[in-house]
């Protein structure tokens, strides 16, 4: 068994007021397919590079393996994807062509430009890379970012076979579930290992939370009962106090003729209550340090505007084409509550239905659309590119409450600092927040969703749902990610292609 072992470990970048990892210790076993989970910003890929030797730190981290990291950086992306690999890692051909064919893909890809491969392929062939190194210990960061449903149960079941270990970081929870059998969660104020998988981990979480809750709870209560100890000792502390020199607001209490006996006395329990009352102080302040700092998610808000209206949509035979149908027709109604997701494989369709029902989809089109006129709609788009300007000048333009996209903003894990930088400066994960926050904060009797989990951790996706539940907005979703979608959806439209009607 070969291990990594990680000795208080201490990071923390420069512009953040406290570091990721303090004095972390940690032990891994390379035979382990170990999920690394956690917030968006808490050290998922950090610590994939402090393991990689990328990054400065203190501590130490001993291992006896060579790291390998997905996603590899292509330099030419015009070259043949097999001429790609081969500046990536020396392999035979007949085994890169082995995993492709484990992971139900054509290995004539290997004589396609890199560039033209959909993302989905590039992200097999990358993975596949991987695994032709039977020597080096495989690092693999978010995966499932490009992969439809049919995709990711691919990978997942090539994850799961193999007879080797790794660790992964997805926001996928399902995929998570499918391939690993430890969890490694970045919390606020510790690592924690847990055996199993991420549905393991959810249950053990949750019942280490209640039982940190209710430890929590009873300490609070003793601190309490030792403050006011304290300060009813302080009070007759200082009644005592007066007994002894008298109260200078009362006439004719000067203490004269009471420094003799009276006075001692009074000094001696003086002396006994104030040590008494500093020993209260110490021992709410040693309990309060016990105090568990316990992981809350706040809940989202939603503008959601339900009206009089009942029917929202009535599609009759819909089919979309470009030069042939994406898909075969399809006829459902959307009343009011009611979420329904369109599935499919990457292109079969589903962001074209979106696209066609907000009236910018640019090919052919049969059927009929019955909708309300003048019936407010909240997108998020897939593409959010052009999202500009600070947050006052976006509310502002869209028409939004500063304070509620400040709000849900912070609620989702953009920290503060960020909010007066431009949208365009910051990150794809800050951005997709700011589109999904837009939403969120935009009035509206139907709410459409074009895959809006891309970069979210799993807590956001839990808030998601959370709010969900709550508020029951009527909804159009598209999403790969299967839990998100069983925990959310009334009604699942699966598209198929024309010849298999």
């Amino acid at each position: 068994m070969t291990t990594i072992e990680i000795k208080n470990l201490t990071f923390g970048f420069d512009s953040q007021t406290t570091n990721l990892f303090e004095q972390t210790n940690l032990t891994i076993d390379t035979n382990w397919k170990l999920g690394l989970i956690g917030r968006n910003g808490r050290g998922k890929t950090t610590l994939l590079n402090l393991l990689r030797g990328k990054l400065p730190y203190s501590g130490t981290i001993q291992h006896q393996v060579s790291f390998t990291y997905f996603p590899q950086h292509i330099e030419d992306k015009m070259q043949l994807t097999y001429y790609v690999l081969q500046e990536l890692s020396s392999f035979e051909q007949w085994k890169i062509e082995r995993e492709l064919n484990l992971l139900q893909t054509d290995p004539e890809i290997l004589w396609r430009p890199f560039e033209s491969l959909s993302g989905g392929e590039q992200t097999k062939v990358l993975l596949a890379l991987l695994f032709v190194d039977d020597v080096n210990f495989p690092l693999i960061d978010e995966p499932t970012n490009h992969l439809d449903i049919v995709a990711r149960n691919q990978v997942a079941d090539y994850l799961r076979n193999k007879r080797r270990g790794f660790i992964l970081v997805s926001h996928d929870r399902h995929f998570v579930d499918e391939v690993v059998d430890h969890i490694l969660s970045i919390e606020r104020s510790q690592l924690v290992m847990y055996q199993g998988n991420f549905s393991t981990y959810e249950e053990q979480k949750n019942l280490r939370d209640h039982h940190e809750q209710d430890e929590n709870t009873k300490l609070k209560k003793e601190i309490g009962r030792l403050k006011q100890t304290a300060a009813e000792k302080a009070e007759w502390s200082r009644g005592r106090e007066k007994d002894k020199y008298g109260d200078p607001n009362k006439k004719g209490s000067g203490a004269v003729a009471d420094t003799g006996f009276i006075g001692a006395r009074a000094a001696r329990t003086m002396k006994r209550s104030k040590a008494i009352v500093k020993r209260m102080e110490d021992q709410a302040a040693e309990k309060e340090k016990l105090l568990k700092n316990i992981e809350f998610v706040d809940p989202l808000t939603m503008n959601f505007q339900p009206t009089h209206r009942k029917l929202l949509l009535q599609v009759e035979n819909l089919q979309l084409s470009y030069d042939k149908p994406l898909f075969a027709p399809i006829s459902f109604d959307l009343e009011k509550g009611q979420r329904i997701a369109f599935k499919g494989p990457n292109g079969s369709g589903k962001s074209s239905i979106i696209k066609y029902l907000l009236g910018e989809f640019d090919g052919e089109a049969s059927g009929e659309i019955l909708r309300p006129q003048n019936l407010n709609i909240s997108y998020v788009r897939q593409n959010y590119e052009d999202n500009r300007g600070t947050l006052i000048e976006f509310a502002k333009e869209h028409q939004l409450s500063y304070e509620v996209l400040l709000n849900n903003l912070r609620k989702l894990g953009v920290e503060r600092n960020v909010f007066n930088n431009p949208i365009e400066q910051m990150s794809m994960g800050q951005r997709k927040r700011v589109e999904l926050a837009k939403s969120l904060a935009t009035p509206a009797e139907l709410f459409i969703w074009d895959e809006p989990l891309n970069y979210l951790d799993v807590f956001n996706q839990e808030q998601l749902e959370q709010i969900i539940h709550e508020v029951q907005p009527t909804m159009l979703i598209v999403e790969h990610d299967e839990t998100f979608l069983e925990n959310v959806a009334t009604k699942i439209i699966s598209l198929k292609s024309e010849k298999t009607k």
